[in-house]
């Protein structure tokens, strides 16, 4: 036996016990020539060794290194200074006997919380970045998380069935990773994006509560919050509608938040419109901790069509960078009138920034003492700040900032600013959580390129019950380009829905088309032929005509909850082997290239385009 406890389990009622432990070395401390205290870790924790003269003695002949893996058998006994932050800081093992189980070379960084190791290095050394403590915590709370999904899910009667990673290619939007089929010479299997059909057909089988906790691939570019391959707590759900599905998992999630946070969240999950989203936040996953929500000063013709604007504000003041710009959109920042030039003028460099893309910022300060100033002034006349500045919700002692320019471009960057002068003002606390539903997304998207209809989710969303004959009595032809928006298919609503947690959308799914007819029409607008459809889909037609029930079901971004609830802004914290932000393990340094028996045995031929 290697040991008969862990390095973090022993206290003071095991005092005098002869026991066993195993791990690696954290420290050593020599104390002269007859005392060495070791710090040994494992899993667990940490326990102090305590060597005296004899066996300091052997250290000479053969010394302890950082990351030795040793085991020592000694007796629990009472330390003489106790550490009340470790938990086992009120013993130590003073040792009998030790042996160094193997030896280890230097690590190439220091295996601690505050590691001297950047990203690069640890990512190559992950085995070894795993050790530490910060990193263990996250796949702890990882691991926790799982956990309590699948408690909740099995309480509510649901089946984990596993589903296939070999499956037919059929890109809907992100890139498919392919995998040759030697079996099959010329022909490719893909891995999936979603189990998204099959969950589907599982449904029709008869299993009408499934889940999996399930790898996703998706070839995209990556970013902090995104992987080639990801994880999803996959779910779906027989005769249900919309509600069912809302409640079962707002419970799911408050249940995980139980279990793993000790957070008793008992308020009922808002819910909002994508357009109220949209309108009042500039995004479709607003953050709802902190208010500064956005006052719509001119709005393009083409969006928001039950919206009205406030451009009568800022209308007739000869201002070309408001009456040339397509939209105008301000938000009220709590307490900041007294920013100086400096702060204003380095907002303005911010907005500025190419992965914001502004040309400018203005501002409208509203002073304590009841005067405003702006950087504007000789366009507008202090009654009309006071006007703009009372629309945008602004009190003494804020600071209203404005954004102008191209709609889609300044839309999100009012989004980003606004979130910004969240984080600078402290509205956005890790610890404090708040979830939204968001729904009535659009069924279709309008693509200009290609002067058709895509789907906003993917083309098995069902459109809302009331316009099911919107879609099935209209030709999704558009005649005009310029007169889209004039289409029926535009004002189509998604029986969709996304859950929302600080700002991050956690979840999304959809009540789904279990009807051919309605399937195919949906696939014919987005310019599918009766071949095509057939091609790619026609398992799933086919299994619609033997008695599809009505189903519906939700994804979540399991690495991205983990992420959150541990408050890291970055998914790859929370994953044991993560790839870097061009795709690359560097671990393993893969992708590689394979050797020719294999393109041979693939009946493959590389032809690198230059």
């Amino acid at each position: 036996m290697y040991r008969t406890h862990t390095c973090g389990e022993l206290r003071l009622s095991d005092k005098g016990n002869t026991v066993t432990l195993a791990g690696w070395v954290q420290t050593v401390r020599k104390l002269g020539a007859a005392i060495t205290f070791v710090d040994i870790r494992d899993r667990y924790g940490i326990t102090q060794l305590l060597l005296g003269e004899d066996l300091t003695s052997q250290l000479e002949q053969n010394p302890l290194g950082r990351e030795f893996v040793l085991q020592a058998t000694g007796t629990v006994t009472e330390r003489s200074s106790k550490n009340a932050n470790m938990p086992t800081g009120d013993i130590e093992l003073t040792v009998t006997s030790f042996k160094i189980l193997n030896k280890s070379a230097v690590p190439p960084f220091t295996i601690q919380d505050d590691t001297d190791g950047g990203d690069d290095l640890r990512m190559k050394y992950r085995f070894l970045d795993l050790r530490r403590n910060a990193v263990k915590k996250n796949l702890e709370l990882r691991y926790a998380v799982n956990r309590a999904a699948r408690n909740y899910l099995h309480q509510q009667q649901f089946m984990d069935i596993e589903t296939p990673f070999l499956i037919k290619s059929t890109p809907e939007g992100a890139r498919d990773f392919v995998v040759p089929s030697r079996m099959n010479p010329g022909q490719f299997y893909a891995l999936p994006q979603s189990p998204q059909t099959f969950k589907q057909l599982l449904m029709v089988s008869g299993y009408d509560r499934y889940y999996q906790i399930v790898k996703c691939f998706r070839d995209e570019d990556l970013r902090a919050d995104r992987q080639p391959e990801f994880t999803q707590i996959d779910c779906e759900m027989a005769f249900v509608e919309q509600e069912d599905i809302l409640n079962m998992f707002e419970g799911m999630i408050k249940s995980i938040f139980k279990e793993v946070k000790g957070i008793d969240y008992n308020e009922a999950v808002p819910r909002m419109t994508w357009e109220d989203a949209m309108w009042n936040y500039g995004n479709d996953k607003p953050d709802i901790r902190f208010d500064m929500k956005l006052l719509n000063l001119k709005k393009p013709a083409s969006v928001y069509t039950e919206k009205a604007d406030q451009a009568a504000l800022i209308n007739g003041a000869d201002f070309k960078v408001f009456d040339e710009a397509e939209t105008v959109i301000a938000i009220a920042v709590p307490g900041c009138s007294e920013y100086t030039r400096k702060q204003t003028d380095e907002l303005t460099e911010w907005v500025k920034r190419p992965q914001i893309g502004m040309k400018g910022l203005v501002f409208i300060k509203v002073n304590t003492d009841g005067t405003y100033k702006s950087s504007v002034d000789k366009f507008y006349a202090e009654d009309r700040l006071k006007s703009i500045a009372d629309a945008a919700g602004a009190k003494a002692g804020d600071l209203v900032l404005i954004l102008a320019g191209a709609e889609e471009r300044t839309r999100k960057a009012i989004s980003d600013l606004r979130m910004e002068m969240a984080g600078r003002l402290g509205y956005r606390k890790d610890n404090e959580f708040k979830l939204l539903w968001v729904l009535d997304f659009p069924l279709f998207e309008y693509d200009e390129e290609g002067n058709r209809w895509v789907a906003r989710h993917h083309p098995f969303t069902s459109p809302k019950p009331t316009q099911i004959e919107t879609m099935i009595n209209n030709n999704p032809v558009i005649e005009n380009a310029a007169e889209y928006l004039k289409h029926p298919y535009a004002t189509i609503k998604a029986n969709a829905y996304d859950m929302v947690l600080n700002g991050n959308e956690i979840g999304g799914g959809s009540i789904r088309i279990y009807q051919r007819e309605l399937q195919e029409k949906m696939f014919a607008a987005l310019g599918m032929d009766k071949e095509e459809q057939l091609h790619k889909f026609g398992f799933l037609l086919g299994a619609f005509e033997y008695g599809a029930p009505p189903h519906g079901g939700i994804a979540f971004g399991f690495d991205r909850l983990c992420a959150i609830l541990g408050g890291s802004e970055s998914i790859r914290d929370f994953i044991a082997f993560p790839k870097n932000n061009a795709g690359r393990d560097v671990m393993l340094d893969a992708p590689a290239t394979i050797d020719e028996k294999q393109f041979d045995e693939l009946q493959i031929k590389l032809n690198l385009k230059s």
